[in-house]
């Protein structure tokens, strides 16, 4: 099974053309007469639409809120979603607080468990004692969306861990059925995502086995992609080959530098989701998917792990700042609504962004450049704070200058710079100067400008003038802004110190064997230090035992994978869990395959069927996920049922 949540990458069909290319010329007719010609891939209007739109926010709820897991195994029963509170004013008014243009709500997730009212399965709602069954969170959440004026869209998990017929054809027309219902029952969407995880083990309807599938041929993506377009047509889809975004390669929140919008035309790795290329034939964007903590769905022992506002600040520098729409996932707990520290931590970074973007600081500068292309393509257009309109050059002027006189005593530490996108991704290589107390300066010498690019300068400089210099293109230039602001510090949130009572103290715990040395950093509660052995193979696990310092209620165990660093170490696919009252007679507790390990990267948290009495606990890992040369840990713990 592959544990990216979000990887078609190497398993998709051949893609279609991009439909609904825009036109890229001024409405001017004698302006338009002269426009530069698009270059390279362009953006259909949805696509184009999509990027303006920079962030939103991902809601994960569901069945897993309710369990403690990032992926349900399909088995659960449908009483168990209840949620207590559920607000989705509060929810969506946390995301608006936040700056976020739109919602994606996950409506089912893989354990199958559907959070609207379909006909489709009994696996829903409808059994749930929410509104004695008559609930339907996608409904309630779209409506509180709308009334805030923002954006919806649907997530609908391919795979399903419930269904006895996943695997066979049936389980495509019951797919392609449930994801009509959602194109055709709860207003316009403006996304559409499919996960990338398919295949593996689950419930499957109580066969309680592993499945795998051929996702390309199994799902006909073109077929589908093409369904969600005709129901609702300004809907994007997101990642596989053919759909309008792709998949930026981690779950990090993190794009590459540069990120170019343009991919080929044909299954991709995560390095080349990461970068996109240059000149690639087809427009395929990135979006940076992240939660704000390190699960998608909420967890408790996570309240003192929400990043902060400052982590937030950075993310947008790494995801909007190189040109990729951030999706800031923000799952609610078991209430129905998003945390207090969450909402705090929300609030301080909307208003700091704020803040930031709300004085454009070249608003009175004076714009001029080595070269115009003639009336409506001036320099000054770049002032106008119009996506619509650009600076431009003639057809042989690859590589001008554009230049801003700035007021006396401008003090600013952040660049964004546009490219009208319809004419393409035109600049190659560029640098950015400033002239301070009479002498230039270079800024920053960067690749890729898109759909914007965000420049963060170590501190504020005053500046009499600022340049752009493109260094490199394969075609005239089309800059749509060339603004600067002074940055807004968010204010701090203080962090939550966690008190889990449940949280076993690992202090008087010892390694008493190992497959390797330096087993003893997977006690230190450091997750900085990893502990890695080279991959498993066959009939050779790796295998750690651990002694509980005397005999614990035991009711399951953590285990923190070692940060991916690269393809090369990443944490184990599965487990098989055992424990010991003398270290000699071992009794299986469970064993399995860990939820989306090798991306979140977050703690995995694997109860047990019942707590156990134990004075000692064995972990067994037969293989890597991605089937990976190395094995990374960061750490083991462990965890009672007493509060």
């Amino acid at each position: 099974m592959d544990f990216s949540r979000r990887r078609f990458l190497t398993e998709t069909a051949a893609a279609g053309a991009v439909a609904g290319a825009l036109s890229a010329a001024p409405a001017n007719a004698a302006v338009a007469a002269n426009a530069p010609k698009p270059w390279g891939a362009t953006p259909s209007a949805r696509q184009w639409k999509w990027h303006q739109r920079g962030m939103y926010s991902f809601v994960h709820f569901a069945m897993n809120t309710f369990t403690d897991k990032e992926w349900g195994y399909g088995d659960e029963k449908p009483e168990w979603f209840n949620p207590t509170d559920f607000d989705p004013d509060q929810i969506v008014a946390a995301a608006k607080a936040a700056g976020m243009k739109g919602i994606i709500l996950t409506a089912k997730h893989h354990d199958g468990f559907c959070l609207w009212q379909t006909q489709t399965t009994e696996h829903s709602i409808r059994n749930s004692p929410y509104k004695q069954g008559k609930g339907d969170i996608v409904r309630e959440l779209g409506d509180a969306t709308r009334r805030a004026g923002l954006d919806y869209g649907l997530y609908l998990s391919p795979w399903d861990r419930n269904r006895a017929d996943y695997g066979t054809p049936a389980y495509i027309t019951y797919y392609r059925t449930q994801l009509t219902e959602l194109c055709t029952r709860y207003g316009k969407l403006f996304e559409v995502w499919f996960d990338g995880a398919n295949g593996g083990d689950g419930y499957y309807g109580g066969a309680r086995e592993t499945r795998h599938i051929d996702a390309p041929k199994y799902y006909n993506w073109p077929s589908i992609i093409e369904m969600v377009h005709k129901l609702q047509p300004d809907a994007c889809t997101f990642d596989p080959l053919g759909a309008d975004i792709r998949w930026v390669g981690n779950e990090n929140g993190v794009a590459g530098d540069p990120c170019w919008p343009t991919m080929p035309n044909k299954p991709y790795g995560q390095d080349v989701g990461n970068s996109g290329l240059r000149g690639g034939e087809l427009w395929w964007p990135a979006e940076t998917d992240v939660s704000i903590r390190p699960g998608w769905f909420y967890h408790a022992d996570e309240d003192s792990k929400v990043k902060s506002p400052e982590r937030l600040v950075q993310l947008y520098d790494e995801s909007i700042g190189r040109g990729t729409n951030l999706n800031l996932n923000l799952p609610p707990d078991r209430r129905g609504r998003i945390a207090d520290q969450d909402v705090k931590i929300l609030k301080s970074f909307g208003d700091a962004m704020r803040a930031t973007l709300a004085n454009d600081l070249t608003k009175g500068a004076v714009a001029h450049a080595s070269a115009t292309r003639g009336r409506g393509f001036e320099a000054a257009q770049v002032l106008d704070g119009r996506r619509e309109t650009y600076w431009s050059t003639p057809d042989a002027d690859l590589t001008p200058t554009l230049t801003l006189d700035l007021a006396p005593g401008t003090h600013f530490d952040l660049i964004r710079l546009r490219e009208y996108l319809p004419l393409g991704v035109r600049v190659t290589r560029f640098v950015v100067e400033a002239e301070v107390d009479g002498a230039w300066q270079r800024l920053a010498e960067k690749e890729c400008i898109g759909a914007q690019r965000v420049i963060r300068l170590p501190q504020k400089i005053t500046a009499r003038r600022v340049r752009l210099v493109v260094l490199e293109a394969p075609a005239c230039p089309a800059i749509s802004e060339f603004a600067l602001f002074a940055a807004v510090a968010p204010v701090p949130v203080p962090a939550i110190v966690s008190s889990d009572p449940t949280v076993l103290d690992t202090t008087r715990w010892t390694v008493v064997s190992a497959s390797g040395e330096g087993a003893a950093v997977l006690l230190d509660n450091d997750a900085a230090t990893i502990w890695k052995q080279p991959a498993p193979t066959p009939g050779h696990p790796v295998q750690v035992a651990v002694d509980l310092g005397g005999g614990v209620e035991l009711a399951g165990f953590s285990l923190t994978p070692g940060r991916q660093v690269d393809a090369h170490a990443v944490p184990p696919k599965g487990y098989v869990a055992e424990t010991s009252m003398d270290g000699k007679t071992w009794t299986k507790q469970g064993e399995g395959e860990f939820s989306n390990i090798a991306y979140a990267l977050s703690t995995q948290r694997v109860a047990f069927d019942k707590p156990v009495e134990a004075r000692f606990l064995r972990l067994t890992f037969a293989e890597t996920a991605l089937s990976a040369p190395v094995l990374a840990i960061a750490g083991i713990g462990g965890f009672s049922a007493r509060r």
